[in-house]
């Protein structure tokens, strides 16, 4: 049996949380100051719906990749992230 595959690529289609969540990430910002902006409270919900997506497509990324768990970690939108947004913004 032979499998064809196809030239095209799929985009990728990000949840509307991770919008959201690239919506209020203008400047880095800590995880509490994220969830406060979103106005969620439940931390690991947030880190599987926004924080996880984001950080995976790579929209996000961490200022201290090498200490994910550090008190000090701030998240920023990466190029790919402002593009993102940019586009947003025009639709």
């Amino acid at each position: 049996m032979i499998l064809e595959t196809s030239s095209s690529v799929t985009p990728q289609v990000t949840p509307p949380q991770v919008g959201e969540l690239l919506a209020a990430l203008r400047v880095e910002m800590s995880r509490e100051a994220l969830q406060s902006a979103l106005g969620l409270k439940d931390r690991k919900s947030f880190r599987e719906r926004y924080l996880g997506p984001a950080l995976a497509e790579g929209l996000v990324e961490m200022t201290i990749p090498s200490k994910p768990r550090s008190r000090l970690q701030k998240y920023r939108l990466t190029g790919k992230g402002r593009r993102f947004v940019a586009d947003s913004a025009n639709e």
